[in-house]
């Protein structure tokens, strides 16, 4: 039976919320706000204490495969658990594809073919990741320790070699668009965040959840709380404005720690060949990473979601913990294609994709934090850290905005679903009686 050690949890928390922030939303926040994107970057951290813990806190408490879905049911019933198990589960299918195009600019910028090398990157990932959790959670846990140790070397690396380029001139002036656009950085930025409710799905995984679930998370928040800042902070200083104009932030700070190539305003300039190459393979690996983690829990949730009826009896299969949920598997697979053809012909952009699956992991934060400030213990520092993460989450659907629709949108289809599941057994049992009657 598969288990998770702390040091593979952890691994697959980095994996879920480091991944593709890392290679691309440096750019996207220097977009939105500038410098000051810094201000969004360093509150988001913050945010991330409480909500790792209290999401930690909760699976060590019910380790379930349900995850937040579980935790919502215990706290408020049935029918807001479907709300949130399905606006999570159908969130991961829109952000697969988003994931695989900024994986895509890179291997595109490193090897060519533009829009199609997009388009097969992002396809040959859920290819893979799918593959890797059908063979089980000891090979993904394994391999997601592995890429977590590397991708974090190689990115103090880039960032290290980078930093005696930094110039605090780049930084000038700080805040171009405004302070108000600090909140439309974090609207973006919020994708790089999104992943400590991924790991509830998994909790029944650990040999010790109790223990090391929380070990495991606050391993996770060291790293990636260091690690962004870093990439952030180097990439603004050191690239200036030309941060916002890059779809491949990383590359440029190898190129320039590798070569002292330094873009100028007017004209980015990529490294050499091997540079590029490099950002590819990282890239890939971030990606990937990222991916496998949300597939893992995913489909556990799925199962699980199934196995509580706000799914399809027959998705149940693989809901326990140590089982492999291989038909969870394959319709997150399925519904991640569907939407990566979905976005191909609309000619959906990565940020739009990205903005849609904020709005839903947003709701899913507000849902689930309230359900911690309801099942935690009064007067402990873990409640208190729920109500600090409820309200910062609340804090944060204003910033989401239409984004939201999405997720409205699936609640609805939930809720609708949650009524006719209930209905269905009442109306088979009048029709067996009305049988037995006329008999």
């Amino acid at each position: 039976m598969s288990r998770l050690t702390v040091s593979q949890g952890a691994a697959v928390s980095i994996g879920a919320v480091l991944g593709t922030g890392v290679i691309s939303l440096p750019a996207l926040g220097a977009q939105a706000a500038g410098p000051a994107s810094l201000v969004a970057w360093a509150a988001l951290v913050l945010l991330s204490v409480p909500l790792a813990l209290t999401f930690a806190a909760l699976g060590a408490r019910y380790p379930d495969a349900g995850g937040v879905a579980t935790y919502v049911r215990r706290a408020f019933g049935d029918r807001l658990a479907t709300v949130v198990g399905w606006t999570f589960y159908l969130a991961v299918p829109i952000g697969a594809p988003a994931a695989g195009f900024m994986c895509g600019a890179y291997v595109a910028a490193a090897f060519g073919g533009g829009t199609r090398t997009v388009l097969l990157t992002a396809a040959g990932l859920i290819a893979a990741v799918t593959v890797m959790n059908m063979l089980g959670l000891r090979v993904s846990g394994r391999v997601q320790l592995i890429l977590a140790g590397v991708l974090a070397t190689l990115l103090l690396v880039a960032t290290v070699s980078a930093l005696p380029h930094a110039r605090l001139s780049n930084l000038e002036p700080f805040a171009p668009h405004g302070w108000t656009a600090v909140a439309s950085a974090a609207a973006v930025l919020v994708w790089g965040f999104a992943g400590w409710e991924a790991m509830t799905s998994l909790a029944g995984e650990f040999r010790n959840p109790a223990r090391d679930v929380p070990r495991a998370t606050v391993i996770a928040l060291a790293v990636v709380g260091v690690l962004y800042l870093a990439v952030a902070t180097t990439s603004l200083a050191t690239l200036g404005p030309a941060t916002a104009t890059t779809e491949a932030p990383l590359a440029e700070l190898l190129a320039i720690g590798v070569g002292g190539d330094v873009p100028s305003d007017a004209q980015v300039r990529g490294g050499a060949d091997a540079v590029k190459a490099i950002t590819a393979v990282v890239a890939l690996l971030l990606t990937l990473g990222t991916m496998n983690a949300y597939f893992a829990g995913m489909s556990k949730l799925g199962a699980a979601l199934a196995r509580d009826g706000a799914l399809p009896a027959w998705l149940d299969r693989g809901s326990s913990a140590g089982e492999v949920p291989r038909r969870s598997i394959a319709v997150t697979a399925g519904l991640a294609s569907l939407s990566l053809g979905i976005a191909a012909a609309l000619n959906l952009g990565t940020a739009q994709l990205v903005l849609v699956t904020v709005g839903a992991f947003v709701l899913v934060y507000v849902l689930g934090s309230a359900a911690a400030v309801r099942l935690l213990p009064r007067g402990t520092w873990v409640h208190r850290g729920a109500i600090v993460a409820l309200a910062a989450s609340l804090a944060l659907l204003p910033t989401v905005g239409p984004s939201l629709l999405w997720a409205l949108t699936v609640a609805v289809a939930a809720l609708a679903y949650h009524r006719w599941a209930r209905r269905a057994p009442a109306v088979q049992a009048d029709a067996c009686s009305l049988v037995e009657t006329k008999v």
